[in-house]
């Protein structure tokens, strides 16, 4: 039978807004890196920053600031705390993956949609407001004061909706940001967008869609 979640969850930044920090690296490091060592920098600053959200709690500007310093400095390049503020400030202008206005509108208005985001409270809804569907409900690292992985985060959420595991699908394009913390926690409905990302890896068990248009079809609509 269908699941028919009480709420649909999401990933936000890589699921439904396309996540650009490898393009704030390009445009500040063009001159210093070559296209090898550019994409090297890239997946390394991707590391780091997960490594950051695994400790305690901090505002995501000096999560990037760190992130970055320790990948020049693995590097060996000069770190300027200046371009670590201009790629954290190009955050609020990204905008949604092309599929995701049309895929969220066909549920939208029939099952509530949640996004659980890696984000501040005054970056995310400059985001939000140009996913072109409504978003019943938006939980931040910031109000939960812990970055995904961690359970933390996914546990303020289900305080806040007054649900558990049970009731929800969630959505992400991420394994290691989500769905395997939402194994972890006993979430059994999952969906992952295949976004190229990452590898599957069927051991955390999901409902794999390539995108946003795929997924009303998960829950029967």
């Amino acid at each position: 039978m269908t699941f028919h979640p009480k709420f649909i969850t999401f990933d936000c930044h890589g699921t439904m807004i396309s996540f650009d920090m490898a393009g704030g690296a390009r445009a500040n490091y063009a001159d210093v890196l070559s296209p090898e060592q550019m994409e090297t920098f890239i997946a390394d600053f991707s590391a780091y920053r997960l490594d950051e959200v695994l400790g305690a709690w901090k505002p995501y500007a000096d999560l990037v600031h760190n992130a970055l310093e320790r990948t020049c400095k693995r590097h060996g390049i000069a770190f300027d705390p200046a371009i670590a503020v201009d790629i954290y400030n190009r955050v609020p202008t990204w905008g949604p993956h092309a599929d995701v206005p049309a895929g969220l509108a066909k549920i939208a208005d029939k099952i509530p949609l949640v996004a659980l985001t890696n984000a501040m409270n005054d970056q995310i809804p400059h985001n939000i407001e140009k996913l072109g569907a409504p978003i019943a409900h938006v939980y931040t690292a910031e109000s939960a004061q812990a970055y995904k992985p961690q359970m933390k985060a996914f546990e303020y959420m289900f305080d806040m909706l007054g649900c558990g595991p049970e009731d929800v699908l969630h959505v992400s394009s991420s394994f290691r940001y989500d769905l395997m913390t939402a194994h972890d926690l006993g979430i059994r409905n999952k969906v992952w967008v295949n976004r190229g990302h990452e590898p599957a890896n069927p051991y955390y068990g999901y409902t794999e869609i390539k995108d946003i248009s795929g997924l009303a079809a998960v829950v029967g609509l």
